[in-house]
Parts: C-alpha cells; sequence; structure tokens
C-alpha cells in the first residue's frame, strides 16, 4: 500500500506517491505563494487530492498523507502556525486536508520532516541521534532523537539560523542582528557578494586577469565559492565569513546538544569538500575541550522532506 507525500516549498512544492519507500510517482507544482495565503493552502489540497486519486489508480487508494510545511509549524496539531514566506497564520492544515481526502494526515516543519526522511533512508540511519542542518535560501536544524525529532517547548526548536553570531552585525529579516542566516544561507552568499562588488567594478585592477567583473546583479551562491577558490578577493571575503559563522554556530550546537554527527543538506551542501573540508578544520578549532562531531552530507538532498512525510504519513495510518 501506498502513501502520499507533499513538500511544500516556497515557490514549489514536490510531491509523490511512495510505497514501501520505493517512490512510484513524483510531480512538483508551484506553490502559488503571490496569490495569497488562502490561495496556497487550496493548492496543497488540490495536489494531495491529486495524488491520492493517482495513487488509487496505481493499486488502491493509499493509507495516509504526510505535508511537510515551511515556518513555525505545530506538530502535534497539525496547524501552520506563521510564515513569513507564505503568509499563513494558524492555519489548521491537517484538520483541512483530513477533510478534503477522507484519510489520516501527518503535518510536520520541512526541516523536522527533512531529519526524518534522512534518519530513515539517509545519512542519519546507522545512529541514535544527529543534527540535520539544511543550508539554502535560509539556515535551519532538526535534532533528531531516536529517529524522530525534537520540536522544543512551542515548536521552535532549530531556529539556528537566528543564533546571533555577529552581535551588531547585519540585519536580518527577522529584526535581529548578526545572524547565521545573514551570514551563510547560500541567499546571503550571493547577496553579500553582489552588494560588495558594484562599488568596485570601475576600480583599475582590482578583480586581476584571472576575474573580471561578472555581469547581472546576482551571482548564485556556487559561483561565488568558485570565484572564491580562484583568488576573488570579495568572493574570499564573503565565503571566508559564512564559514566561520557557520562554524561559530555549529561549535555553540554541539556544546549543547553532544550530537553524534551533523548532517548538513541544502543546495550549499552540494559544494561538496569546498564545504566540508575548510567548515571542518574550523569547527575543530572552535572545540578545544572535545573532539568535534563529524560533518557528513545528507544522503537524499532536497527530496529528504518528501521521504520524511512519507515516513510520518505511514505512522499516521498506525495510530
Amino acid at each position: 500500500m501506498s502513501v502520499i507525500a507533499i513538500d511544500v516549498g516556497g515557490t514549489s512544492m514536490k510531491g509523490a506517491i511512495i510505497a514501501g519507500g520505493d517512490v512510484l510517482e513524483t510531480e512538483r507544482r508551484p506553490t502559488l505563494r503571490e496569490r495569497g495565503p488562502d490561495v496556497v493552502v487550496d493548492s496543497i489540497l488540490d495536489f494531495a487530492a491529486d495524488l491520492k486519486a493517482r495513487a488509487a489508480l496505481k493499486g488502491g487508494a493509499p493509507l495516509a498523507a504526510g505535508l511537510a510545511l515551511p515556518g513555525i509549524v505545530d506538530d502535534a496539531t497539525g496547524t501552520a502556525v506563521r510564515s513569513a514566506n507564505i503568509g499563513w497564520e494558524n492555519v489548521p492544515v491537517r484538520d483541512l486536508a483530513t477533510a478534503r481526502l477522507g484519510l489520516p494526515v501527518a503535518v510536520a516543519h520541512d526541516v523536522r520532516t527533512g531529519g526524518v526522511g534522512e534518519a530513515a533512508h539517509g545519512a542519519g540511519r546507522d545512529t541514535s541521534d544527529f543534527l540535520f542542518v539544511p543550508i539554502g535560501t535560509g539556515i535551519a536544524a532538526a535534532l533528531m532523537i531516536n529517529g524522530a525529532p525534537y520540536p522544543g517547548a512551542t515548536s521552535w526548536s532549530g531556529e539556528i539560523g537566528h543564533i546571533v553570531v555577529r552581535p551588531d552585525g547585519e540585519p536580518c529579516a527577522c529584526g535581529a542582528r548578526g545572524c547565521l542566516e545573514t551570514y551563510a544561507s547560500a541567499a546571503s552568499i550571493s547577496r553579500r557578494y553582489s552588494a560588495l562588488r558594484v562599488p568596485v567594478r570601475a576600480s583599475i585592477g582590482i578583480w586581476g586577469t584571472e576575474s573580471p567583473p561578472p555581469s547581472g546583479p546576482h551571482v548564485p551562491a556556487e559561483e561565488v565559492i568558485a570565484r572564491a577558490e580562484s583568488g576573488d578577493v570579495l568572493a574570499s571575503r564573503v565565503w571566508t565569513e559564512a564559514l566561520d559563522t557557520l562554524a561559530d554556530a555549529l561549535a555553540t550546537a554541539t556544546m549543547m546538544l553532544d550530537p553524534s554527527r551533523i548532517v548538513i543538506g541544502g543546495g550549499l551542501a552540494e559544494a561538496g569538500p569546498r564545504l566540508f573540508a575548510p567548515l571542518a578544520v574550523r569547527l575543530a578549532q572552535r572545540l578545544p575541550l572535545r573532539p568535534p562531531p563529524p560533518l557528513v552530507p545528507a544522503q537524499l538532498g532536497t527530496e529528504a522532506a518528501v521521504h520524511g512525510a512519507a515516513v510520518l504519513a505511514l505512522h499516521a495510518a498506525e495510530t
């Protein structure tokens, strides 16, 4: 028997029909956030209903559905508490989906759901606890204990991106200053490099012969990293600060949580050794009292939350 799983992102949703851990069908649809939170909710429900109908054609009605949502999510009640990206507040998504689908539905935070996926089928399946840290447009974390995420007392667990790593530093969208996310997320790496290079484009010799000024307003994070390795002074500055602040935050998390390993996912993890090697050195330097936990890449990539949602759907079907 199958389950349906949907990972809702800020711009798109990934959906899948999964049976026994095998993906039978996948689809991606726009989130439609530009049309408002009500339209987003309707889009999620429509997507889930369509997947249910297609699952039935593949061998019977699905057992349950799992939905991974961004923002602050109350996993226990299945409520989308708040998302600045989507604009919703206190939406009873689980109740709405259960009424629409006529199935048991699990609703959970997208990063915690990704941690469930990595615990069941990825880089955390052979350990009882680990810290899952996807680094993409933003940065968050999930503390996994015996295969399950710890949501915290008020569902705010894991907001590592808003640890202040540079007091009185750059302003963050959250209202604080110097948050990790403003320095080390993929979006911030691109933004900071683009902002720094504009005033010096006309400076003679600033780029050198091997690193000409790029055209266009934005340079993706992966290109910034490549430029840093090739000797671009501004790219090196941005990438070094991203690594330093990320190491600061992970050292703090290590001393407080003592995870057996730190699983790093998200788009920035695709940098591979260019991320993991210098980050491991910096993390060790910040932990003189103890050995650092190993840093390992996530194995499920951008599909972690979809697989995690399927695991949570199976749990919902069994309860």
